[in-house]
C-alpha cells in the first residue's frame, strides 16, 4: 500500500514538443487512501493512472512509491492491479480462469491458487458463476470479474479506469458500493477514473480536478464543492452545476437579487463572477424571474428561471411540485452560501 508520488512530473508525448500532457506535475496520493480523478475528456485522466502502471513514460521529473523511484521500473515489478473500462476478459476461459489467469503465468502453486480464486469469488458473489464464459455474464458480471482478477494478485494499488460507465443507472449504483466495500475491506490504495460525478463525490477521500491546463484541485470531496479553488472547478464539480453570474452591467438586477450589491460595487471589490449552487437558492413570492423550465426529479425539481435583461438562465433546486412554466418567483440567498471570483477565475476567500 504506497505512497505515490508525483513530483514535478511532465508528460509529453513527442520528445522535442512543446505541447504537455502535464508539466510540473505534484500530486501526493496517500498510503491507503481512495482517490478519484475527475474532469473533461482529454485532460490526461487515464494518462495520469497509466503514468503510475507503468504503461506510460514519465517524460520528467520522479514518480516514486514510498520515496523509491519507479520512473524506470517494468509494470510487472510495480505490484498494482488496474482494472479497464472494457473489462479486458478471456473470451475462451472460463470466469475461474479469467480470475486465476495472473496468478498461473506468476506459476502461484495450485492448491494456493484455487485458494486466492475462490476467497475473491466469495467477496465479490462470483462462486455460482465460475464455470461460465464471459459471454454467458452480464455487463455487471463481468465487471466483478475483472476485479476479482486485480484482487488475486494482492496489489500494491488499485487503478480503475472508468470501470462502470458502460453499465446502466441501476449496475452503477451497485457496483459502486461493492467498490466502496471492497476498499474498505482490504484498505489497498486505490486511484480511480470517472467522469461521473456521483461516483466522485460518493467514493473517494480526496478528489483531483484535472482540466486540460493541469491541476485544478486536490482534495476532500465537501472541499471541492464547498470551496471551490476556481471557475473550473466550481462550474465543473456538483451534480448540478453552479450558477455563475458575471459581474456585468446586464446581470444587475439579478446580482442586486441574490448579493444586495450592482455590479459597479462588485467589481470594484475585485469580483469577477458570483456563484450560487442550485441546492441553496430558495424560491420565494414574487416576479423578479420567470420560470423558463422546470426538470422534474422526483422528490426535488431543477427549475430554470430567467429576466428579461439577464443572458443566461439561473436553475434553483426545489422540492415545491406547485412551480410550473410561466410563473413568476423571486430568489433568496444565506449570504454565507455565495462564492465570489476574480477576473482570472481565481476564488476570492471573502468579500
Amino acid at each position: 500500500m504506497p505512497n505515490i508520488v508525483f513530483d514535478q512530473v511532465d508528460k509529453r508525448y513527442e520528445e522535442h514538443s512543446d505541447r504537455y500532457v502535464f508539466q510540473g506535475l505534484n500530486l501526493h496520493i496517500r498510503k491507503g487512501e481512495f482517490t478519484v480523478l475527475v474532469g473533461p475528456s482529454g485532460c490526461g485522466k487515464s494518462t495520469l493512472l497509466r503514468l503510475i502502471a507503468g504503461l506510460e513514460a514519465v517524460s520528467g521529473g520522479e514518480l516514486s512509491f514510498d520515496g523509491a523511484r519507479v520512473n524506470e521500473l517494468p509494470p510487472v515489478e510495480r505490484g498494482v492491479s488496474m482494472v479497464f473500462q472494457n473489462y479486458a476478459l478471456y473470451a475462451h476461459m472460463s470466469v475461474y480462469d479469467n480470475i486465476g489467469f495472473g496468478l498461473k503465468i506468476l506459476k502461484t502453486p495450485k492448491a494456493k491458487r484455487h485458494e486466492m480464486i475462490m476467497c475473491a469469488a466469495r467477496q465479490l458473489q462470483l462462486e455460482d458463476l465460475l464455470q461460465r464464459k464471459p459471454t454467458q455474464l452480464s455487463g455487471g458480471q463481468r465487471q466483478r470479474v475483472a476485479i476479482g482478477r486485480a484482487i488475486v494478485r494482492e496489489p500494491r494499488a488499485f487503478l480503475f479506469d472508468e470501470p462502470l460507465s458502460n453499465l446502466d443507472a441501476n449496475l452503477r449504483g451497485q457496483m459502486r458500493t461493492e467498490i466502496a466495500q471492497l476498499h474498505r475491506r482490504h484498505g489497498i490504495t486505490t486511484v480511480y477514473v470517472t467522469h461521473d460525478q456521483v461516483e466522485a463525490m460518493t467514493l473517494a477521500d480526496r478528489i483531483v480536478a484535472l482540466s486540460r491546463q493541469g491541476l485544478e484541485q486536490f482534495g476532500t470531496p465537501d472541499e471541492l464543492f464547498d470551496t471551490p479553488a476556481n471557475l473550473f472547478v466550481a462550474g465543473f464539480m456538483g451534480t448540478h452545476r453552479m450558477n455563475l453570474v458575471k459581474v456585468i452591467p446586464e446581470n444587475s438586477a439579478l446580482l442586486q437579487m441574490l448579493t444586495g450589491r450592482g455590479p459597479a460595487e462588485l467589481a470594484s471589490a475585485g469580483i469577477g463572477t458570483v456563484g450560487a449552487r442550485p441546492e441553496h437558492i430558495d424560491l420565494v413570492p414574487g416576479d423578479a424571474t420567470t420560470v423558463r423550465l422546470v426538470e422534474r426529479l422526483g422528490a426535488e425539481s431543477l427549475v430554470h428561471l430567467g429576466m428579461p435583461e439577464t443572458p443566461d438562465d439561473i436553475t434553483v433546486l426545489t422540492t415545491d411540485r406547485t412551480t410550473a412554466f410561466g410563473q413568476g418567483r423571486s430568489l433568496r440567498i444565506a449570504p454565507e452560501r455565495l462564492h465570489y471570483f476574480d477576473a482570472t477565475g481565481a476564488r476570492l476567500a471573502s468579500c
